[in-house]
């Protein structure tokens, strides 16, 4: 008898004997298949994808030139630092913060399968910081029929930025409440963390901080209110208290945790450095100059400081004798960092509440928030900094936000968003500028949501007062 036969006659004599309990699909069973994913399989790929993506298109091919870090050279006319916003400019967002957000579903899914609370905390967390940078972006999005492809909803409704920031902020709560410090993540190390389960609680709390202080415009929400019981309850609510603890991704230049940038030159193909960025780092005596940018060079090659291109530039580039100070390329190359949520965000946060009369002590988390921004990049806070008059704390939100500008850079939008909530830091404008020099509000939902999501996407152009960059979301109410 062949092999075959007696494999077959084993089979049905097998099933004889169990009397039949057992149906064809338990038999067809891979004992070598997982039949679940264990929670923490996604989230490095998750944590990378997410930090490079901020960094690479809402920083370097967005917010940069939005916010006057840089601007494409030559460019004569057009371009995003003129505020000229394309249909499609927000494609790339949009594709990819919802299949990560797909993701974080199937982590959250699965950490809710294995009953473990701190994967679930961290998919929360992880959830709430991809819809928040969706939801600023374009305002109202899909979020509570989005990722439900599963379930037969292929078309989502919009939801409203104010359901959607009720959602994200009530997500931070139930993680500060879930995570169990007590106990060990059970998996492999994050790349964000190294499953230091405090360290992502902390995350989450100056996450909630980020979000609250982003929608406080909103007098209803009592976000201030919100913020002060925070901060007067760090055992309840932890936050960073260092640099070292902040959400910072280390790249190590070791597969797959690379520079987004395959192409290092690229990082400052066609670039030059922004008059405005560097006149005010001048202006400070900042030693982050040698960090973010190089020098510039005359006509006879000899070195004269740091000097940039205004952006929106009237006329031809034939104007400028000089060739001016471009980004510094050894920022994107292995080993480096991918900020996502800083320390020193979190102080100059603290030091707009201490403005703004809710807690004390301004000036101090002034210059923390300015010492923890050169930390960051490795950089020591020159003795006599606060000395000079342009960088000394004068009890404005303007100065504030001038330098926490300069600490939100390479953070993806958070830059953009910042000037948006406050108007600063207050920005040149020229006549070469589009949208009579106004700064955009919003980008355009992506072309393939006007077809493919027709009805809900006519439903909320209709419900916010038009699919335009001059729109503004729900928490955007500065004049």
């Amino acid at each position: 008898m062949s092999v075959l036969k007696k494999s077959f006659l084993g089979i049905v004599s097998l099933l004889v004997a169990q009397g039949c309990t057992s149906s064809f699909e338990d038999l067809n069973k891979n004992p070598n298949l997982v039949e679940h994913i264990s929670p923490a399989t996604l989230l490095n790929p998750i944590i990378y994808e997410v930090a490079s993506h901020n960094v690479y298109r809402g920083g370097w091919q967005i917010t940069d030139y939005l916010m006057q870090v840089n601007l494409p050279f030559p460019s004569v006319y057009g371009g995003v630092h003129r505020y000229e916003i394309t249909d499609n400019l927000g494609a790339s967002t949009w594709n990819a913060y919802y299949k990560w957000a797909a993701n974080i579903r199937e982590m959250e899914l699965a950490a809710d399968a294995y009953k473990d609370v701190n994967y679930k905390a961290i998919s929360l967390t992880l959830k709430t910081l991809v819809y928040a940078e969706l939801t600023d972006v374009f305002g109202d999005i899909p979020m509570s029929e989005a990722s439900k492809g599963d379930q037969g909803i292929l078309r989502p409704k919009f939801d409203t930025q104010e359901e959607i920031y009720t959602q994200l902020l009530a997500n931070l709560e139930q993680a500060n409440t879930l995570y169990d410090t007590s106990s060990s993540m059970v998996y492999s190390p994050d790349i964000l963390f190294g499953n230091d389960i405090k360290l992502w609680k902390k995350f989450t709390n100056s996450l909630h901080l980020r979000l609250l202080l982003r929608i406080s415009n909103r007098v209803e929400t009592q976000a201030f209110a919100k913020m002060t019981f925070m901060l007067n309850n760090p055992n309840l609510y932890p936050v960073f208290t260092s640099t070292e603890e902040a959400a910072v991704l280390q790249v190590t230049g070791v597969n797959p945790n690379i520079s987004p940038w395959s192409r290092t030159q690229d990082f400052r193909l066609n670039r030059k450095m922004s008059t405005f960025f560097l006149n005010n780092l001048n202006n400070f005596e900042d030693p982050r100059r040698d960090v973010f940018a190089t020098k510039a060079t005359n006509s006879d090659n000899m070195d004269i400081g740091y000097v940039g291109i205004p952006s929106a530039y009237d006329g031809s580039e034939s104007q400028f004798n000089y060739n001016a100070s471009t980004l510094e390329i050894s920022m994107v190359e292995n080993p480096m960092i991918l900020p996502i949520l800083t320390f020193s965000e979190v102080c100059f946060i603290k030091a707009e509440l201490a403005q703004r009369g809710y807690i004390d002590n301004a000036q101090h988390y002034y210059e923390e928030g300015v010492k923890a921004a050169m930390e960051l990049w490795g950089v020591n806070i020159p003795e006599t900094y606060f000395d000079n008059p342009y960088t000394a704390y004068d009890g404005s939100l303007e100065r504030i936000m001038l330098q926490k500008y300069y600490a939100l850079y390479f953070n993806g939008y958070q830059q953009w968003f910042e000037y948006r909530r406050t108007g600063f830091p207050e920005l040149p404008t020229t006549t070469s500028m589009l949208n009579d020099g106004v700064m955009p509000s919003r980008l355009y939902y992506p072309l393939d949501i006007r077809v493919q999501n027709s009805t809900n996407y006519e439903e909320v152009v209709k419900r916010i007062g038009g699919d335009d960059i001059n729109t503004k979301v729900w928490w955007d109410i500065v004049d």
